[in-house]
């Protein structure tokens, strides 16, 4: 049967897609190739065989991705998520005070250049 087996890409728009693809590699240590976007490998998980991606769809009303239309939003998965909070916070990134703790993993939530709200996942 054919069907979706992943995600081979997020695409994000923005008024200057240069300024926001230095933003993710500056705060968010996105490794950034030579044509400016970033190649993120299953190789990389970490902690090994954690590797998943995650598909749903919310209800149009939905407060999960923060206030605003934002159509969507996009789960980074990270490696330290306290190390991490701790690098954009002291560079002044907004930071959702709200953390969530589940059996799968820890999250967080902060906006980047262009204020989408984006989803922090560290797996357990």
């Amino acid at each position: 049967m054919a069907r979706v087996t992943g995600v081979g890409g997020v695409f994000i728009r923005s008024r200057d897609p240069k300024a926001l693809a230095a933003w993710y590699a500056e705060h968010l240590g996105v490794v950034l190739e030579a044509y400016g976007g970033a190649s993120l490998k299953w190789t990389d998980e970490v902690p090994p065989g954690t590797g998943q991606t995650t598909w749903s769809t919310f209800p149009k009303d939905t407060k999960y991705f923060g206030d605003g239309e934002q159509a969507v939003m996009i789960n980074y998965r990270v490696d330290d998520l306290d190390a991490l909070l701790a690098k954009v916070i002291a560079a002044g990134v907004w930071v959702d005070p709200e953390r969530l703790n589940e059996s799968y993993g820890r999250f967080a939530w902060v906006k980047d250049l262009d204020g989408n709200r984006l989803e922090l996942w560290q797996p357990l």
